[in-house]
């Protein structure tokens, strides 16, 4: 009978490892840089009214966390900012109301909705982004 045997080179044994043992945090920096890129093109997309505001101090890119799938991370607006006026307004629901507009049934009145997070979401840069940091943090081997 013949018998056949094969031994992997010890360096290639050791690359495997170091990507199996770092996995999760490289998968965690790859989206924490794609967050990131969202968070720059979210304030380079935002209405003129927003950029003027405290609103801005609002945006937050949260830690990356496992889920069921895999890994992710929030881009969001969170907490309370005043307006021009002086009222403390609720971040989210100001940003919602730019984006997906408020109807005339409202006290005051209609407003046009400026979508800019969906415009802010370009798969091409992100996942050329994301690749580049899985690059940098494997050292070369994915």
């Amino acid at each position: 009978m013949a018998k056949f045997t094969l031994e992997l080179p010890t360096d290639l044994i050791k690359d495997f490892e170091m990507i199996n043992n770092n996995a999760e945090s490289i998968f965690k920096s790859m989206v924490k840089a794609g967050a990131e890129a969202v968070q720059s093109n979210i304030k380079a997309n935002v209405p003129a009214e927003f950029k003027t505001s405290d609103i801005m101090n609002c945006l937050t890119v949260t830690k990356p966390y496992n889920v069921k799938d895999g890994v992710a991370c929030k881009v969001a607006f969170y907490g309370y900012f005043k307006n021009k006026q002086g009222v403390i307004t609720p971040a989210p629901l100001v940003a919602n109301v730019f984006e997906y507009g408020r109807s005339a049934q409202s006290k005051r009145g209609a407003q046009r909705k400026k979508p800019y997070l969906r415009k802010s979401f370009r798969q091409k840069q992100l996942e050329e982004i994301m690749l580049k940091e899985q690059r940098r943090r494997s050292k070369g081997l994915l």
